[in-house]
C-alpha cells in the first residue's frame, strides 16, 4: 500500500463503483439521469445536479442509494404515481453492470446483470437479495468485494477482546459516501446521538485505511471465509460447464458467428421480400379495374345484405305486435256482446228457503211483490240491476244504508253494483281495430320488401363472387411464378431465426458460464491477495495516528482554500472529531458547520483515494451552499467571504490532479457559472421550461 503521506506514483485505475445512468421506469415512460458525456460516453468526474427546489434533485442521489441498498426509496406522490422500477447503470471494478430494483413489495431483492442499460436483452440476470447484508449472494457482499472490503467483521465492542462481531456491510460504508442535506451544517456529523451508528463509522474509515485492530485475525478469518466461497464456486463452475459441454453449443467465437450469419440472413430473406413484392405489385398492376369492379360488387352485396336483414328483423318484430292486437280486438268485441248473448238474471228462487217461487216477481200497486217496497217508474217483471233502490233516508242515527226497523233493530239493506250495468267500449274497439289495420299494412310492406330483396341479395353475392373470380383469373398467371420464390423465402427466414435463437440460448449459457468462471478467478485471486497481505501483516501497518494527521492536514488545508473566516486550531481528533477555531464543529455558526462537513468528508474521500483506500471511489454531495446565501438560513459572516467558487474550484483541481479517476455528483440549487459545463441536468420548476423536474411530467 502506498504512504498515505503521499499520493500514488501514478493515477489510481478505475477501480471500486462509479454511477454512470439512473433510470425510472414506469408505466407509460421513463426518466433518466446520465453521468456520462453524451459525445464520448466517458464517465464524468464531477456531475452537477442543479435547478429549482422541489423538483426532484436530491431524489436523484436518494434512488441511487437505493439501487445501493438503502431501506427506502423517496415517497414523493410524483414518484409513487409515475414509478414502478430503478434501474442504476455501474462500472463494478471497470465492467458495466446494471443494477434493477422494484419499489413496493419488490424491493426486498435486486436483479443484476453486465452490460448498459440500452443493450436490452443480455446474459442471464442474477437476482441478489438485500438482506442479511453478510450473505455471500447479497447486494452487499457484491459492491464490497469491489472495494476489496469483503468478509470484513466488525467488532460490536471494539475495546472487548471476546467481543462478538457483525459484518461490514455496504450501507455502513455509505456514511463516508453520501452527505445528504440532513447532514450538511447538522450538530451529529458523526451520529453521535446514535452510539452504535457512530461506532460504526469510526471502524468503517479504520477499515478503509486499513488500520483497524486485530487485523490479522481478521485476515484468517476472511481468508477462511473466502476459500469456503471458492470451493462452492468450483463446484456450480463445474456443473454449469459439463451442462454446455453436452450441449455442444461450441465456443463464444462460434456461437457469435452463427448470430451474425443468422442475422445478416434475415437481412437479406428481408430485402428479397421487398423485391418480390415490388414485382409482384408491377405483374399485377393490369387488374386494378377488375379489383375495382369486385370493390364495387363487394360493396353493393353488404349495402343489400344490411337492407334484408333490416327487414327481416322489424317483420320478425311486428309479426306477435299484430297478433297481440288482433287478440285485444277480440276480447273487445267479446265484452261488447256479453249482455246480448247472457240472459239477464232473474229471481227464481226465494233467497229466504231457497224454494223455486211459483211466479214470477213483479211490480204490484207500485211496490216489489218480493219485498213490498216502493218501486218507482217501473211495471212488469222485475230482473236483477234493472232498477235502482230507493235512497234510504237517514234515521235515528243510521247511516249510508242502515235502518231501524219496528222493534228498533237494525236491517241490512243490500248494496247493488252499479258495475254490472252495460260498459260502452266501442271507442277503444274502433281504435284498436285502426291500429291493427296500419299495422297489417306496415306487415304486409314488410314483407313484400323481404321478397323482393332476397333475389337482389342473391344477384350482389353472385355479382361479387364473379368479380372476385375475374380479378383472381386476370392475375394467377402474374402472381404464380413467384408464389415458389415466396415459399422458399418463407423456409429460409424460419430456418434463420431458428438459428438466431440457438445462438442467442447458447451465448446466454456462454455468458453464463463465464461469469461463474469470473467468480472463481475472483475469489482465487481475493484468497491470494489476503494470504499475502496476511503474511505481511505487521510489517507494513500503516500507524493510525500518521492516518489521522493525514486526514486533519487534508481538512485544514481544504478550508484554508475556500477562505474559511478567521481559519485557525483547525484539526480532527483521534475520533475524527472536528476542531475549527480550537472548539468543537458544534460550537460553529450555520454556515461554518456546512463548510465543515463538507471538508471532513471531502479530506477523507482525498487521502483515501490518495493512499489506495478501499473507499468505493465515488461521494455525493447535497445542497454545499446551505446556510451560504442561496439555500436555506442566510449565514451573513460566511456568505460574505466564501464563494462557492472556491469550493468548485478546489474540487476540479483535485480531480484533474491527485484525483483523477474518482467520481463527485452534487446538487446544487444554484451552481456558479464557472461549472456550467459540469451540469448534467437542470430543473427549472417551471412549465415552460422544460424539464421541469425528474418526473417531468408530474407539473405542479
Amino acid at each position: 500500500m502506498t504512504s498515505p503521506a503521499s499520493p500514488a506514483s501514478s493515477p489510481p485505475g478505475r477501480r471500486g463503483i462509479r454511477v454512470r445512468r439512473l433510470r425510472l421506469v414506469g408505466p407509460e415512460r421513463h426518466y433518466q439521469v446520465d453521468f456520462v458525456d453524451r459525445e464520448t460516453d466517458n464517465l464524468n468526474s464531477l456531475s452537477v445536479i442543479a435547478g429549482a427546489f422541489s423538483t426532484g434533485k436530491s431524489t436523484v442521489l436518494e434512488f441511487i442509494d437505493y439501487c445501493l441498498g438503502a431501506g427506502d426509496y423517496p415517497r414523493h406522490p410524483e414518484v409513487i404515481a409515475k414509478v414502478l422500477h430503478a434501474f442504476v447503470e455501474l462500472e463494478l471494478s471497470g465492467t458495466s453492470y446494471v443494477i434493477e430494483r422494484g419499489l413496493g413489495d419488490q424491493s426486498g431483492h435486486v436483479f443484476l446483470r453486465p452490460g448498459r442499460l440500452d443493450d436490452g436483452a443480455g446474459p442471464p440476470v442474477e437476482r441478489r437479495p438485500i438482506k442479511p447484508p453478510g450473505s455471500p449472494d447479497s447486494l452487499s457482499s457484491l459492491l464490497l468485494m469491489h472495494c476489496g472490503l469483503e468478509g470484513v467483521q466488525l467488532r460490536e465492542a471494539p475495546t472487548q477482546a471476546n467481543s462478538g462481531t457483525d459484518p461490514l456491510s455496504f450501507r455502513d460504508l455509505m456514511g463516508l459516501c453520501f452527505l445528504p442535506n440532513e447532514r450538511v451544517a447538522s450538530k451529529s456529523l458523526l451520529f453521535e446521538t446514535q452510539h452504535m451508528k457512530a461506532l460504526k463509522l469510526r471502524q468503517v474509515v479504520d477499515v478503509v485505511f486499513d488500520v483497524h485492530d486485530d487485523r490479522a485475525v481478521d485476515l484468517g478469518q476472511r481468508i477462511k471465509d473466502l476459500e469456503t466461497r471458492l470451493a462452492r464456486a468450483r463446484v456450480a463452475y463445474e456443473a454449469a460447464q459439463q451442462i454446455v459441454e453436452e450441449q455442444r453449443l461450441g465456443g463464444r467465437m462460434d456461437l457469435e458467428m452463427a448470430r451474425d450469419r443468422a442475422a445478416e440472413e434475415l437481412a437479406v430473406v428481408a430485402r428479397e421480400q421487398d423485391a418480390i413484392d415490388q414485382r409482384v405489385a408491377a405483374a399485377a398492376g393490369f387488374a386494378e379495374a377488375q379489383r375495382r369492379r369486385h370493390q364495387a360488387a363487394a360493396e353493393e352485396a353488404r349495402r343489400a345484405d344490411a337492407m334484408l336483414r333490416d327487414r327481416e328483423t322489424q317483420l320478425r318484430r311486428m309479426v306477435p305486435l299484430r297478433a297481440q292486437y288482433a287478440a285485444d280486438v277480440a276480447k273487445l268485441t267479446m265484452l261488447t256482446e256479453a249482455h246480448q248473448l247472457f240472459d239477464p238474471l232473474q229471481i227464481k228462487v226465494c233467497p229466504a228457503c231457497l224454494f223455486a217461487l211459483g211466479r214470477t216477481i213483479e211490480v204490484e200497486d207500485g211496490a216489489c211483490g218480493l219485498c213490498h217496497n216502493p218501486v218507482a217508474d217501473a211495471n212488469g217483471t222485475l230482473t236483477l240491476g234493472d232498477v235502482a233502490p230507493p235512497a234510504v233516508p237517514e234515521q235515528n242515527g243510521a247511516t249510508n244504508g242502515t235502518a231501524a226497523g219496528p222493534s228498533g233493530g237494525n236491517c241490512a239493506l243490500t248494496d247493488v253494483d252499479n258495475s254490472l250495468s252495460p260498459f260502452d267500449v266501442s271507442t277503444e274497439l274502433r281504435a284498436t281495430k285502426a291500429r291493427l289495420a296500419e299495422l297489417t299494412r306496415f306487415v304486409d310492406d314488410l314483407d313484400a320488401d323481404v321478397t323482393r330483396l332476397r333475389p337482389r341479395v342473391a344477384a350482389a353475392r353472385t355479382a361479387e363472387q364473379q368479380a372476385a373470380a375475374e380479378v383472381d383469373h386476370a392475375t394467377t398467371r402474374a402472381i404464380s411464378p413467384y408464389l415458389a420464390e415466396r415459399d422458399a423465402l418463407a423456409r429460409r427466414r424460419q430456418d434463420a431465426t431458428a438459428a438466431a435463437q440457438l445462438a442467442a440460448a447458447g451465448l446466454q449459457m456462454v455468458s453464463s458460464l463465464e461469469r461463474r468462471a469470473n467468480d472463481v478467478l475472483r475469489l482465487d485471486r481475493s484468497v491470494k491477495a489476503l494470504r499475502e497481505e496476511l503474511a505481511t501483516a505487521g510489517q507494513d501497518r500503516t500507524d493510525r495516528a500518521a492516518i489521522i494527521r493525514t486526514i486533519s492536514d487534508r481538512f485544514a488545508a481544504i478550508l484554508a482554500d475556500w477562505r474559511y473566516p478567521k481559519l485557525s486550531g483547525a484539526r480532527l481528533n483521534d475520533e475524527l472529531v472536528p476542531f475549527v477555531r480550537d472548539l468543537r464543529y458544534t460550537s460553529a455558526s450555520s454556515g461554518g458547520r456546512t463548510l465543515i462537513s463538507l471538508a471532513w468528508i471531502l479530506a477523507i474521500f482525498e487521502v483515501s483515494w490518495e493512499s489506495g483506500g478501499s473507499h468505493p471511489g465515488f461521494l455525493f454531495l447535497d445542497s454545499p451552499q446551505k446556510n451560504l446565501g442561496q439555500t436555506g438560513e442566510r449565514d451573513a459572516e460566511f456568505a460574505d467571504t466564501v464563494t462557492i467558487a472556491d469550493f468548485y474550484k478546489h474540487l476540479h483541481t483535485w480531480l484533474a490532479g491527485r484525483g483523477a479517476g474518482a467520481q463527485i455528483i452534487i446538487v446544487d440549487n444554484a451552481p456558479p457559472a464557472e461549472v456550467e459545463n459540469d451540469v448534467v441536468v437542470r430543473y427549472s420548476g417551471r412549465a415552460d421550461q422544460p424539464p421541469y423536474g425528474l418526473i417531468d411530467d408530474a407539473i405542479a
